[in-house]
């Protein structure tokens, strides 16, 4: 291989690592406040609940699909988990596992729109995406569930969100947040099933022909809905972490997730070189995103010119991950 070739090679393969050491070298110059435990350990807490969004974007690109409402069901979970406690004064199993089910049904509906009625799935999830978020403000009548809070009948909540839920999105092991643990705990358990089951590899048969996969005996149909319901599932699990770590069910809190997920999955293409949606990708994308906004932010850098440089860095990494497929493919 010529050496121009070479240093391509490793740009394309390891150039989202490079960036993010670079982005950390940076900041670090720029603000001393950066390079402290305090502040990373702020950066894994705020990645979390990207990463596990980010995780159920994944499994739906590698299908060939996109799933548009995981921002909404973010904040129907959020809010589901939030009234159970508040409203309703129930313990930490109905806490969870109610915004689970509901995350788990929305993953149904989108699989049934798209596989059985097969409407585009970009149209299909973007109308569940309006249908969810109307649900939640429906059901809220547009106010956010807090402890304390005044009912409509003049007397205030009865319930309040309890230490054990607090502690999902606010807790330390070991000096470790939380939900840093659990988030690398979900993408090592994603991996392994990408990976090493054979699931996992149906998956990726039925992403990448899906007639092809068909005619191999693969259940095309049945692997596509796991896909969809596994991406209600991440992202009703992201809205419980984002409820537990607010302390509050805030309407639409889980909009301004979509496109970080969706990036994080994006950019998750080009780590390694890999080229196609995986977990460790999708992890790192999201550490990316988490360390940029987290250094413009401590440089106040205003969150409105944010995204400029998100998107840019987006588009630098699929430009690195497309280069890669058409040499490929010309090989």
């Amino acid at each position: 291989m010529p050496f121009k070739n070479k240093i391509v090679h490793f740009f394309v393969k390891y150039g989202t690592l490079l960036v993010i050491l670079a982005l950390i070298v940076s900041f670090t110059l720029l603000n001393d406040r950066f390079l402290t435990y305090s502040n990373f350990a702020d950066i894994l807490r705020s990645i979390s609940i990207v990463t596990l969004v980010a995780l159920g974007v994944t499994f739906t690109l590698i299908v060939g699909g996109f799933d548009l409402s995981v921002g909404s069901t973010v904040s129907l979970a959020t809010i589901a988990s939030a009234a159970s406690l508040v409203w309703y004064r129930q313990e930490l199993l109905v806490a969870l596992l109610i915004p689970i089910l509901l995350g788990i049904v929305i993953g149904l509906i989108n699989a049934f729109i798209t596989i059985k009625i097969r409407i585009p799935d970009l149209l299909a999830t973007l109308a569940v995406m309006y249908i969810v978020n109307g649900i939640q403000l429906t059901y809220t009548k547009g106010f956010s569930i807090y402890n304390n809070m005044p009912m409509d009948d003049g007397t205030t909540a009865p319930g309040k969100f309890i230490p054990s839920f607090l502690f999902i999105g606010q807790g330390e092991i070991a000096g470790v947040p939380f939900p840093a643990i659990f988030m690398i705990f979900c993408v090592i358990l994603v991996h392994l099933f990408l990976t090493y089951t054979r699931a996992g590899r149906l998956l990726y048969m039925t992403g990448s022909n899906r007639e092809a996969a068909r005619l191999s005996g693969v259940a095309v149909q049945r692997y596509r809905t796991l896909a969809y319901v596994l991406s209600g599932l991440f992202a009703s699990i992201a809205g419980i972490v984002l409820a537990s770590r607010i302390g509050t069910g805030q309407v639409s809190a889980g909009a301004p997730l979509l496109m970080d997920g969706v990036a994080a999955a994006l950019i998750g293409y080009s780590v390694l070189g890999a080229g196609k949606p995986n977990a460790l990708g999708t992890f790192v994308g999201a550490v990316l995103i988490g360390i940029l906004l987290n250094g413009l932010t401590m440089l106040n850098v205003p969150y409105y010119a944010q995204d400029i440089i998100k998107g840019t860095i987006l588009i630098g990494a699929l430009a690195f991950t497309f280069y890669q497929n058409k040499r490929e493919i010309k090989m």
